[in-house]
């Protein structure tokens, strides 16, 4: 969010076109859209925490990259050099960021899959999604004080690049299956016996069975399940909407407002999707079900 914060500062400072801006933004949301289905097989695949800190470390990396451009002027040495630079590490930024929606997904699945939790699921996640909006309002913030005490606007990327690392040790020390803290939930139930029976077979055959966690699923099977392309499809034209106000509505905001402004009235929108998503998630609960609320 910090960089679509800072637009038109990178226009007008930086001599960033308006194109390259938008170029940035599709480069950023083709990785992004093919990193969530890479990233949610490698969460299956390997330990969700370890993915999750690998983005924060890499979407730390590509914004500090972004500020290297910046202080060396990548763009005034040699514009067709330093743009090729910049929208590389957009094509890298979008994989790292990618890691989050469908491994925090995953990771949430795992804590809440009791009975009553199943039954609130809407709510819980309705709640759950406050982070991302929480992150959005906090980058907007974050830039309208570096631009109201006149610090270089490139602070507005570097202090979220730092802010990333150090989410990246934090996501480290937590725990992705409630079995590791010797939780067992209805799912793990079903998966001990399941690795019980596996076992039984595999000793008549001589082997050692070992209990590596949840099997990961293909990709053809996910789309197998009911409903799951028809709802990934309904998904994109929310996105659609979504991510114009979330790439742009503070770069054209500024061009009646203050930069400090316009920062401070786009983080209103991240303010009302929060309680948005609450209601929605407890709606759809009292419904049974998610369909009626989509649409």
């Amino acid at each position: 969010k910090c960089y679509s914060t800072v637009k038109q500062q990178l226009e007008d400072d930086a001599g960033f076109s308006p194109l390259i801006l938008s170029e940035m933004d599709t480069i950023f949301m083709a990785t992004y859209a093919a990193g969530n289905i890479i990233n949610g097989k490698l969460g299956d695949t390997f330990n969700p925490t370890t993915i999750l800190a690998i983005g924060l470390f890499g979407s730390g990396a590509c914004l500090f990259l972004i500020n290297v451009a910046l202080w060396f002027d990548f763009v005034g040495f040699n514009e067709t050099l330093g743009n090729f630079f910049i929208l590389a590490v957009y094509f890298l930024f979008g994989f790292f960021q990618a890691t989050g929606g469908p491994v925090g997904t995953a990771v949430m699945g795992n804590w809440f899959c009791d009975p009553d939790s199943v039954k609130s699921r809407g709510t819980i996640f309705g709640f759950w999604t406050c982070h991302q909006y929480c992150g959005d309002i906090t980058a907007q913030l974050c830039t309208a004080l570096v631009l109201q005490m006149q610090w270089n606007y490139w602070y507005a990327l570097l202090i979220p690049a730092l802010t990333n690392f150090g989410w990246g040790f934090l996501t480290m020390q937590l725990v992705a299956d409630p079995y590791d803290m010797g939780i067992i939930t209805p799912e793990v139930k079903i998966r001990l016996a399941k690795f019980e029976a596996k076992k039984k077979e595999m000793a008549e055959r001589g082997e050692v069975a070992e209990d590596s966690g949840p099997a990961p699923i293909s990709y053809i099977n996910a789309i197998k399940i009911p409903m799951v392309a028809q709802y990934a499809f309904a998904f994109g034209f929310f996105k659609l909407t979504n991510y114009v106000l979330f790439f742009w509505l503070p770069y054209f905001l500024g061009k009646t407002f203050t930069p400090v402004t316009a920062n401070l009235i786009a983080a209103l929108y991240s303010v009302g999707m929060m309680p948005g998503g609450i209601i929605v998630g407890y709606v759809s609960d009292l419904f049974g079900g998610r369909r009626a609320v989509v649409i």
